[in-house]
């Protein structure tokens, strides 16, 4: 049971002070997660702190590989909408 931080990451700061289990750590090119340390907020709170803070969707993974914040979730556009435009660049 661990959470992990994709390439997305944009190195903002914003996860590592709140991890409980101090997990997150910096590191090139992004912030990681330390599997052995995460325990997903279990026992410390209701939500993940650092998918409650963090403001890219898609950075950060449950163990199963699913983004905690999935496309569309923290800007309100549909996914399929979100997608079009970043293969317009």
């Amino acid at each position: 049971m661990a959470f992990s931080i994709t390439a997305l990451c944009s190195n903002c700061w914003a996860c590592q002070p709140l991890c409980p289990a101090e997990a997150i750590s910096a590191a090139k090119p992004h912030f990681q997660i330390d599997a052995q340390k995460c325990t997903e907020c279990e026992g410390d709170y209701a939500d993940p702190q650092c998918a409650s803070i963090c403001p890219v969707e898609g950075a950060i993974l449950d163990s199963q590989g699913k983004p905690l914040n999935p496309p569309g979730s923290l800007s309100g556009l549909p996914p399929h909408l979100t997608m079009a435009a970043d293969n317009e660049r």
